[in-house]
Formats: C-alpha cells, structure tokens, sequence
C-alpha cells in the first residue's frame, strides 16, 4: 500500500478527537471514509500509547516517521498538557488518540478537550467506535438513564459497597450500570456478580466488539451461574440492569 506523505493540510488549527479500533478489524467497516481524510493531513498527536498509535496510523498509511507525538497517560502531569497544544497556536491542528475507543470517553484525552476548551480553540469530535455505547445498544437495558463506572474496587469491603449501590440505583432510578474489570479477571468477575446480586437481576456481557468474534449476550444472574463461557483476556464491558 502506497503512504499518503505529501497530502497538504486543508484542516482548520482545531483538536481532532480520533477513534480508533476496538479490534483488528478492517478501517472500513468500522469508520467513515471523512475520518481517513482528515487523519492523512495531521501531523501532530496526542496519544495514549504510542506503540497502538503508531500500529493504527500505519494502518491508515501514514509515515509516521514525519509525525510528533505527545504522551497523554494516567500518569502524565496534568501541567504538561498545556504545551501538547502549542500546534494550535501556530495554526497547526492537532488529533488527539486513546488506547482504543473513542478518545476523552473515559479517557485521559479528556484533559487536553479541556485545555483546548479554556484557550477557546475548536473541538472536532470524529466518528467512531465507543465500547459503551455498542455495549448499551446491544443490551436491551434503560438506554436513557445509564452510569458507566469504570473499574469496581479492588478493595473487598468497598466493592460489595460499590455492588449494592449499583443494585440501588438500578432499583430506584431505573439506571443502567456499565463497568469493566481487568480482562484476565472477567470470569472471575461473572461468578461473584452472579452470588452477591439477585438472581433475577440482568447482566449483559459485550465482548470484542466490531471484531468478527464479537458476542452480546443478556441473560438472569440464575442463568449465567448455569453457563459455560470463557471471557478471559478478551476486551469486555459490563451492564447491569433488572
């Protein structure tokens, strides 16, 4: 495949937020042909990793050779954010890139969209893939009323916590709790979800979505308890609902 190299910049000196694959799946079917075009003119990103960065831009033929990047982590200082910007401010457009998914979307690109919304510079927010949203379209639970939650506690105590007041909130507000767990744990995560909660409560397990292994299922507690699966080391996002 030939590289777009030399392609000149017709974008507007704006924050482009840049999905990207949620598995190894063909550009095309998961993104509009808009996103291609303007991912060939950037010339500067922030990114979450750079090592998936780099694999998902050759995949879109760029030289990255030609690129700059800045790393934008959980560990990078939030001061440091302030000069990945410094493009826009020479009229230069910026793309901004999580690990996967969509950027800012549980996601520490969240805070360079911050940055550029103090400075009054454009967010462009592209088209593309969000485990959430996919996972919550899929599920058949409240789709107007939803939390995602993240990472449960590690802590015993403060995750049974964290389950019941999940159970509350789907009780009371009718709201669809959305979490994940570390992707060797998923099947450990099912089994416990399945003892200390309801068992008529829903669980909605949505895994490697847009790849062609991809599986969304919705059953009672009761009956995942009965099941036999195996989600280990697979990317994995949960709901909740009854």
């Amino acid at each position: 495949m030939s590289q777009e190299t030399h392609i000149p910049s017709t974008l507007r000196p704006a924050l482009y937020l840049i999905p990207v694959g949620l598995g190894d799946t063909p550009f095309d079917s998961v993104f509009p042909a808009a996103n291609r075009q303007v991912i060939t003119q950037l010339r500067h990103f922030i990114v979450e990793n750079l090592r998936t960065s780099r694999r998902f831009l050759k995949w879109v033929d760029l030289d990255i050779d030609a690129l700059t990047f800045d790393i934008l982590d959980e560990h990078t200082p939030e001061s440091y954010v302030a000069r990945m910007l410094d493009p826009l401010a020479r009229g230069e457009a910026v793309g901004v890139m999580s690990e996967a998914g969509c950027p800012a979307v549980a996601d520490p690109g969240a805070l360079a969209v911050a940055e550029a919304q103090r400075r009054g510079y454009e967010v462009v927010p592209l088209v593309g893939p969000s485990s959430i949203l996919l996972g919550l379209m899929g599920s058949g639970f409240n789709g107007q009323s939803f939390a995602f939650l993240g990472y449960l506690p590690i802590d015993r105590q403060q995750r049974r916590d964290r389950l019941q007041q999940m159970r509350q909130r789907i009780l009371h507000e009718r709201q669809t709790q959305i979490f994940i767990e570390t992707p060797y744990r998923n099947n450990r995560l099912i089994a416990e979800l399945a003892t200390a909660l309801p068992a008529d409560m829903l669980l909605c397990v949505a895994s490697e979505l847009t790849t062609p292994q991809q599986s969304i299922i919705t059953r009672r507690l009761a009956d995942w308890a009965r099941a036999t699966y195996d989600y280990d080391r697979k990317p994995t996002i949960f709901l909740l609902y009854s």
